[in-house]
């Protein structure tokens, strides 16, 4: 994907979102492979990004130039497990050490790249994005870029 389709993604996105989500619909989630897409753009990286509601049902993806479909499933891997534990996959690998048995618990990725979405006011969860390709820190990071691009939160406000 490079400037074409990034153009149009861009324009999808241009605008934050106004009202308050309850739910993860399309629009959103393509504003947030958007703003993915231009943060790994602006880096010369190149990621798979997949964004799912809080059921872990695919919503949006993108599979950037250079990324092979082991990479696609990674992300969508990362997005299902944040939706189903609520937590980043960061923090799963330490969850994974002091818990016995946590590991192999269903939906548990143990590396980072997986990311929450919550709604704009952050009391809301309504998803998560995982992003794969680069260093798991570069992931964390475009995943966490593309949630600030739809205008929504990365974690709960209590």
């Amino acid at each position: 994907m490079r400037a074409t389709s990034l153009g149009l993604m861009l324009a999808i996105s241009a605008s934050p979102l106004q009202a308050q989500q309850a739910a993860l619909d399309a629009r959103t989630a393509q504003a947030i492979v958007a703003g993915c897409a231009a943060h790994a753009t602006a880096r010369n990286q190149s990621h798979a990004i997949a964004v799912v509601d809080v059921g872990g049902h695919l919503v949006a993806a993108l599979r950037m130039d250079g990324n092979g479909s082991g990479i696609i499933d990674f992300s969508l891997a990362k997005a299902q497990a944040v939706a189903a534990w609520g937590f980043p996959t960061a923090q799963m690998e330490q969850a994974a050490k002091e818990t016995p048995g946590f590991a192999n618990a269903p939906h548990v990725v143990t590396v980072p790249g997986g990311v929450p979405i919550w709604s704009a006011d952050g009391k809301t969860r309504i998803g998560g994005v995982g992003a794969s390709g680069e260093e798991p820190a570069d992931d964390a990071a475009c995943a966490e870029a593309g949630i600030r691009a739809a205008g929504l939160r990365s974690s709960r406000v209590r």
